[in-house]
Formats: C-alpha cells, structure tokens, sequence
C-alpha cells in the first residue's frame, strides 16, 4: 500500500536502495551476527553510493535531502534484518550534533568525512553506574590550560569497536547545581591517548552491532573539541537531538514487525498439522489479523509523526508515546509469531528467532519505556 508521506522520488530511491541492500548488505547479515561487528568496506560503500549523507547539507558532501529519506534507509535495513549496520546511529543521531552544534572546523573535519563513510561516529552517554541519569554522569572533562582532560567509563556504546570519533558526555563542571548544568558534549578521536576500548559486548540481540565498553585515562582533548560555543551546554544539546532519535526507533521497530509477521505469513501457509496448514486453524487466523491491525496502527503514527518531524513541529510527547508503544508491539508480534513457528521458532536457523531476542532492548536503550511514560505525564501536567 503506497503511504501518503512518500513522494515518487522517495519511491524511486527506495527501489535504489533495496537494490543495493540486496547486493551489498544481505549476503553479509549472517557473517556479522557470527563475528559480532560489521566491516568497514560496507560502510564506505554506503558512503560512496551517497547513502550515509542523504539529510545532510551539500556544502559538506551530503544530498541536501529531507529526513523521509533516511527513513526509508532504516526500514529497508531492518526489514532486511540488517541492525548490524547502525547507519541511524551515525547518520541520524550523531550527525545532528555536529551539524547543529559544530564549529565550521569540527563540520570539517569530522561531518565530511562522516558522510564519506571514512570516519564513523558513536556516543557515549551511558555509564556503568547511571543508566538513563545523564544528569549523574560521572565521566569528567576538565580543562587544563588549552585541553580537557578526560577521565571515565562507558557502557553499552554502540559502535564502539568500529567509530573513529565519539561524542563524549561529561562534566565539565562538578558543582554546577543543578548538576545537569554541568554537562558538556565533547568530541573524542580514537586514536588519543588516553583512550581505549574495552570488551565487544556479548549481546542475546542485535549479535551483529559492535556494542564497547570505552575507558578515557587522562585523555587529553584540545578545547576546540567543545560541541557548542560554550560549556554546560550538553544536556540541552541532548534532549534537542532526542525527539528525531526516539523516531528513528519508531521507524525501525515498525518495520521489523512487518518482517517477522510477512515471514510468518508465508510459514503458517506451508507448515502443515493435523493435515492442513496451520494458516487455516482459526486460533493462526485470528491472532495473525490482530497483529496485521496493530501493525497497521502503528505504522499510521509512524508515518503521521515523521510528517510533523519534517515539518519541524515540537512533538517530544508524541515521539515518547511512539517509542514506547511501537517497541512493546514490536516485542509482543516477535513473541507471538515465535509461537506460531511451534518448535522451529526456538531453533536458529529460523530468523524468527532473532527477532524475538532483537526486539528485546528496543524498550531498553534510548530512554527505557519507564522512561517514556514520565516524559507523557509530565507533559500531562501530572509531575
């Protein structure tokens, strides 16, 4: 069904894309759920073919194109069941910060080639001990004449093994009050000293993403590394940037919901019990249409939320009701395609399976879904 917030040239570029999915990003699903990361000559080809700017100014190399085509980027990879490759991470969600916060050297030297796909992007937010408390951070940048010097732990950072650059959440000042004030966004290379990687993170999903723990011991960073014009900046910077990262989720979740009911579709008409298919028994029929309806549901609040995104409206309250919601339906049709795949469904070879532990962190990361529901209320008036 043709969706009404999708020109023709989107259309035309999404056959371009399933294209290059199909040639270039597929054959390599099952290699990188095995080898835990993805390897960085896909990555550039995603950058030659123009894929990783395509919301991004030309002035810096990108296609100077609206976020609906970044979208339809995420719903082609996670229909494909490619999560392995985070394009929204580096495109969607770290990107942004340098385009609205940057200098024009940091634009430079960090988005152009982000875009190319020669350098690639991770934030570090989460730490061992604060979860989604940003405003308890515990990693410290402080200034020492000309640079920062930058001590902490971070946990859960995607793309941790593969960025060359990473935007580092941290103190800058440890007696602001209220602390949250105290927060700043710097940007780190990888190649500082001072700077480490630790453990690619053994995960029951998402086995393909390459998820790090990073360790900074005395890492010495020059002040021009600042996102923004002045320190304490970070936690505003954060929660501009977290409307259209908490859409990215929408997007995605949608789309692998419809991955794992189309998949299941096809099964239930093959698979056969009792001398028919079990698409025929009722219990299959009426479960797989409530599941279509609730899909359906969500796509229309996908699609009606990336509108108003576009359009630049202020919808942080619709976007939080999206994330939590589409990522319980997402979790909820896994479960119960799952079910429908009897046995087989708990064997690996079926990429049921995977989805159903793939869906697991989605009420997880970018804000638990806890989270979500004190953002409504609040915004409710009721806190």
């Amino acid at each position: 069904m043709r969706r009404d917030i999708f020109s023709d040239e989107h259309e035309l570029f999404r056959q371009q894309f399933k294209r290059f999915v199909a040639t270039e990003v597929e054959p390599h699903v099952d290699r990188w759920n095995a080898e835990g990361i993805t390897d960085r000559h896909t990555w550039k080809r995603m950058g030659d073919e123009g894929f990783l700017g395509l919301n991004m100014p030309e002035e810096y190399g990108g296609a100077g194109g609206d976020f609906l085509f970044d979208a339809i980027v995420m719903e082609e990879l996670a229909y494909a069941r490619a999560h392995a490759l985070q394009t929204s991470l580096h495109v969607d969600i770290c990107m942004p910060y340098l385009l609205s916060f940057g200098s024009d050297e940091q634009k430079e030297r960090f988005l152009r080639p982000a875009i190319t796909g020669d350098c690639l992007l991770a934030i570090a937010m989460t730490e061992p001990g604060t979860g989604s408390d940003l405003a308890n951070v515990q990693t410290r940048a402080l200034r020492d004449g000309d640079h920062y010097v930058v001590n902490g732990a971070k946990t859960f950072i995607s793309n941790g093994q593969n960025c060359d650059a990473v935007i580092v959440v941290a103190k800058t000042d440890t007696e602001a009050d209220p602390p949250h004030r105290g927060i700043s966004l710097i940007l780190v290379e990888a190649d500082r000293e001072g700077f480490s990687r630790g453990r690619n993170l053994k995960k029951i999903g998402l086995r393909g993403q390459d998820t790090s723990e990073l360790f900074f011991q005395d890492c010495r960073v020059p002040t021009e590394n600042l996102l923004g014009a002045e320190e304490g900046q970070g936690s505003k910077q954060l929660m501009e940037q977290l409307q259209q990262e908490r859409l990215c989720i929408g997007v995605g979740s949608i789309a692998s919901c419809r991955r794992s009911l189309d998949d299941t579709l096809e099964y239930v008409k093959e698979r056969r019990a009792f001398g028919r298919p079990i698409g025929q028994f009722q219990n299959t029929q009426f479960k797989l249409a409530e599941l279509a309806s609730q899909v359906e549901i969500g796509q229309v609040f996908v699609d009606k939320l990336l509108a108003a995104h576009v359009a630049g409206e202020e919808i942080v309250s619709e976007v939080s009701m999206a994330k939590w919601w589409t990522t319980d339906l997402q979790k909820r049709v896994a479960a119960e395609c799952l079910q429908l795949h009897g046995g087989y469904g708990f064997m690996q070879e079926y990429p049921i399976s995977a989805d159903y532990c793939d869906a697991a962190v989605q009420s997880i990361y970018a804000g638990t879904n806890e989270v979500m529901k004190m953002i409504i209320a609040r915004r409710l008036g009721l806190g």
